[in-house]
C-alpha cells in the first residue's frame, strides 16, 4: 500500500502539472502586457489560445509525461527503448502540439534507433524537464536511479548541460516536497543549484518566460518562492506569458508536491479533461509502487 499522505502529494504534483498546462496554454506566446490587457489576470481554465484548445485540454507537457509514465509502469524494469517507443507512439497519435527538439529526437530514434543524440546548443529547451515527473515518482527513494533515468529519458530528445541541470534541479525540488521537505529546505537546494549554474539565478526575475530552459527555470522558481499557495503560484507563472503551458505545468508540479491535491482549485479540477485525470489517478500509485521496488537497487551508471 502507498502512504496516503504521499499519494495525496504525488497526485497534487501530477494533477498540478496538468492543471498548469491547461491554464497556461490559453496564453502561450502572449506577452505579460498582452495578457493583462486581455484578461487583467488570467486565472481560469477556458481553453482557446493559439492552439484553439477546448477548456481543460492539455498539451505535450502532460501528454509526454503520461507516455513516459505508461512506459515505466508497463515494464518490470527500466527500459529506455520502451520509453522511446512510447514517445514514438505519442508522436504518431497526432498530438495538437510538438516541440521542434522533441520531434527531431523522436524522429532520430525512428530512423536511426539511437537513444541519445550528440550534445547540441539547440537542445537547451525545456522539453525534457517538462515530462520528467514520472521518473521522479518512480525513483523517489533512490537518488542515483533518479539521476540516471532522468538524464536517459532527457537525452532521447535533449542533450544539453543546462537542460540536464534544469531537469535534475526541478526533479530534486519535487522530491524534496514529496518527501516532506519545507520551503527552507527547498531554498537551500536551489541556492546550491544556482551556485553551480549561475545562469538559473532568478532574483529578481530577469523578465523572460520563453521555452529556453534558463528562462523556464527562472520563471518557475520565481513563482514558487514568491507565493504561498497552489493557485497563486501557477497563476503567477502563466501570467508571465511566453511558454506559459510549460511554466504553468512545472509550477503546478512543484506547488502540487508542496501543497497537495486538495490545494488545487476545485473549479480547475472540474474543467480538466476527465480522461487525462483518470490516467493520472491510475498511473500515480503504480509509479510509487515502482519506487518502492527500486528503493534499494544498485544503479548501472553510463
Amino acid at each position: 500500500m502507498v502512504d496516503v499522505v504521499l499519494l495525496e502529494k504525488a497526485l497534487g504534483a501530477y494533477v498540478g502539472l496538468a492543471a498548469g498546462d491547461a491554464l497556461g496554454a490559453t496564453v502561450e506566446f502572449m506577452t505579460e502586457r498582452e495578457i493583462a490587457a486581455t484578461y487583467r489576470v488570467h486565472r481560469d481554465i477556458i481553453g482557446g489560445g493559439w492552439l484553439k484548445l477546448k477548456p481543460g485540454q492539455v498539451t505535450d507537457d502532460t501528454q509526454m509525461s503520461l507516455a513516459l509514465g505508461a512506459a515505466i509502469v508497463g515494464s518490470e524494469h527500466w527500459d529506455l527503448k520502451r520509453v522511446a517507443k512510447s514517445y514514438v507512439e505519442w508522436l504518431r497519435s497526432g498530438p495538437i502540439d510538438v516541440g521542434n527538439t522533441c520531434r527531431r529526437g523522436i524522429r532520430r530514434f525512428i530512423t536511426e534507433g539511437t537513444l541519445c543524440g550528440e550534445p547540441m546548443e539547440s537542445d537547451g529547451g525545456n522539453g525534457a524537464a517538462m515530462r520528467n515527473l514520472p521518473v521522479v515518482l518512480s525513483t523517489l527513494w533512490n537518488e542515483e536511479l533518479f539521476e540516471e533515468h532522468s538524464l536517459a529519458q532527457a537525452h532521447i530528445t535533449h542533450n544539453h548541460r543546462l537542460s540536464d541541470a534544469g531537469t535534475l534541479g526541478l526533479g530534486v525540488l519535487t522530491r524534496v516536497m514529496l518527501l516532506g521537505g519545507d520551503v527552507a529546505r527547498a531554498t537551500r537546494r536551489v541556492e546550491a543549484l544556482v551556485a553551480q549554474y549561475p545562469e538559473f539565478r532568478y532574483r529578481p526575475w530577469p523578465g523572460q518566460a520563453s521555452g529556453y530552459i534558463v528562462d523556464t527555470m527562472q520563471t518557475v522558481l520565481d513563482a514558487f518562492f514568491t507565493t504561498d499557495n497552489f493557485e497563486d503560484c501557477v497563476v503567477k507563472a502563466v501570467n508571465r506569458g511566453g511558454d506559459a503551458d510549460t511554466t504553468g505545468a512545472l509550477a503546478g508540479q512543484l506547488a502540487g508536491a508542496m501543497y497537495g491535491l486538495r490545494a488545487i482549485p476545485v473549479r480547475w479540477l472540474r474543467r480538466l479533461d476527465p480522461v487525462v485525470l483518470d490516467q493520472i489517478r491510475k498511473q500515480t500509485p503504480l509509479l510509487l509502487e515502482t519506487a518502492k521496488r527500486t528503493a534499494h537497487l544498485e544503479t548501472r551508471l553510463h
